[in-house]
């Protein structure tokens, strides 16, 4: 007897991440999670148990524009037992129009295609499955689960830019991303802590792209990534926040064109243009190169010193959760952040932060802190599921 199915597709530049969850009465259970990498080198397909167990390891001979039909394939193949009952995938941008993930049809994805201007390095790439399944399967439904939905309640004065107020008509305003995430942080919180829930807190996804949210009683208020995927904190190969003049500045000096100043801002910049060694944190962490410590010490200034700006929009800050891969496994990121905001409250207990948590605060802290994993593919598929 068959399953009904929701698969999700985490499409990036050069891997897929992919997830199968079985409907179980009125639960969603992790089938398998895997990832399809290197698609435009050497394609490797890995899948595992929720028990750590392996269920595949292959390296197809494909061209990148077959790596979803493939996963559709290898399915079909493996997973006999498994009737799809839709597809769910990870869309940056939604625009101002979407607070609510939308099932797709040509119309939609003609519409979807419209915010590419908006981020120009992740909608094509998450728009390329969509189509490649619309191709391979035309009566498999797909969701497009956004990115910037959890943040569309933000009040305009928040959203707003000090351009001529055309321009926020037009739709030049802050829309904030990784919501996905933030969206499975505010469901945990309850359960981790019922103050924090209900209270003000800052949450800091913090990984190769990084980003904060201050939320209040679970939603969000503020955040630091704005009209695209660039501002705020400094990121893996992204500059975070930077003075705009400084691209004048090089465009005009330097004789930067604009591919050229995108380069640099979207790849060469970030953890990896500071030390000049990686864009990975864990590699900067273990290096011996002074640029690393310093490109960490910048990463963990920029991360205080934006709390206190969300801090000051939420008029108080009860907490922080840390998060995503470098906020869930790295205790030096989050005890250097921590002890800067010492003074708001948070009072690290060095034991619990070396065993990443979740709480990561002594008992008696006025300021609590967690790391909690979060997980993006569930709130997708979660998504999906409602729609179909």
């Amino acid at each position: 007897m068959s399953e009904d199915a929701i698969l999700v597709l985490n499409a990036g530049s050069s891997s897929i991440k992919l997830a199968l969850y079985r409907i179980s009465g009125k639960a969603l259970a992790l089938s398998w999670h895997g990832l399809l990498e290197e698609v435009r080198t050497a394609p490797h397909f890995h899948a595992i148990a929720p028990d750590g167990s392996a269920i595949a390891d292959e390296r197809p001979q494909i061209a990148p524009d077959q790596a979803t039909a493939w996963v559709l394939d290898w399915i079909d193949h493996n997973l006999a037992d498994t009737r799809l009952l839709a597809c769910g995938h990870r869309v940056v941008h939604g625009g101002a129009r979407y607070a609510e993930p939308v099932l797709i049809d040509d119309a939609m994805l003609e519409t979807l295609a419209t915010f590419v201007p908006l981020a120009p390095l992740h909608q094509p790439v998450n728009l390329a499955p969509i189509r490649a399944i619309r191709e391979a399967r035309p009566s498999l439904p797909q969701a497009a689960c956004f990115d910037t939905a959890f943040h569309t309640g933000h009040s305009p004065v928040v959203n707003t830019f000090a351009l001529p107020y055309r321009y926020y008509e037009a739709g030049v305003r802050r829309y904030g991303f990784h919501g996905l995430s933030y969206d499975f942080i505010a469901s945990q919180l309850p359960q981790v802590s019922p103050r924090l829930a209900e209270g003000k807190v800052v949450v800091a996804h913090l990984g190769n792209g990084s980003s904060m949210c201050a939320m209040d009683g679970c939603r969000s208020v503020d955040t630091t990534m704005g009209f695209t995927a660039l501002d705020g904190l400094p990121m893996g190969t992204r500059t975070g926040q930077i003075d705009p003049g400084v691209l004048l500045y090089l465009m005009e000096h330097d004789g930067l064109g604009l591919k050229q100043v995108t380069d640099l801002i979207y790849k060469e910049s970030g953890l990896k243009g500071l030390s000049g060694v990686s864009s990975d944190m864990r590699t900067l962490v273990e290096s011996p190169e002074p640029r690393a410590k310093y490109a960490i010490d910048v990463y963990i200034h920029q991360i205080a010193k934006q709390t206190c700006a969300l801090a000051g929009t939420l008029g108080g800050l009860d907490g922080m959760v840390f998060t995503a891969g470098i906020g869930e496994h790295q205790p030096l990121i989050r005890a250097g952040v921590l002890r800067k905001l010492a003074w708001l409250g948070f009072d690290l207990d060095d034991a619990a932060n070396t065993a990443n948590g979740p709480r990561l605060t002594a008992s008696d802290s006025r300021a609590e802190a967690y790391a909690i994993a979060t997980d993006e593919e569930y709130v997708i598929a979660k998504q999906t599921w409602a729609l179909v």
